[in-house]
Parts: C-alpha cells; structure tokens; sequence
C-alpha cells in the first residue's frame, strides 16, 4: 500500500494493479476514502469474522467498508470481475494468429 506497509492477506500495490482498474469512479460530492485501504478493510472483515464496526482504523472508516461492500455486491462486482480477470488471462494465453 502506498502507507508503507502491508499486512498479510492484503494486497500489495503491485497485486492492486490488476483490479483497481474494474473500480467505479468516484463521481461528484465527498472524497472517497481510498479503493485500496477499503479493499483491504473487506477483505480483513471477510478473512477474520469480525463486524465492520471493528475494523481497524487503518481501512478508514468502516461505514465506508460495509457501504462499498454492498453496493459493489448489489453491482454483482465479486461475480463480473473474477469473470473478466480469467478472460483477460486466457486471452493473454492465446498465441497471436
């Protein structure tokens, strides 16, 4: 992560160059709180168990962990993106004709 460290189970900067790019921009109104620190906050709350509520501080707010969770979930993100990563790896398998 671009904070100096990384945890085990997070991803690292070089690992988050292939799905940041499948992240919705940010629209207009209030910054958002980094893709990165709120990927690694889901990904701590799935690995662990616990409740967002006690996520550590440093994924950012956890409302904002369990907001982007949901919406990407209702998005069907967790389904088309692992879809679209597989597909560009077998096409990157594929000789050129």
């Amino acid at each position: 992560m671009k904070h100096g460290w990384v945890r085990r189970h997070e991803p690292t900067d070089h690992e988050w160059e292939v799905p940041a790019p499948l992240m919705p921009r940010a629209g207009t109104g209030r910054p958002r709180a980094e893709d990165q620190r709120i990927a690694g906050g889901t990904v701590h709350t799935i690995r662990t168990g616990i409740t967002r509520r006690d996520l550590p501080e440093r994924y950012g707010p956890w409302k904002a962990v369990h907001t982007r969770f949901r919406r990407r979930a209702l998005e069907g993100a967790f389904t088309h993106a692992p879809r679209q990563l597989r597909a560009e790896a077998e096409a990157a398998e594929q000789p050129n004709p």
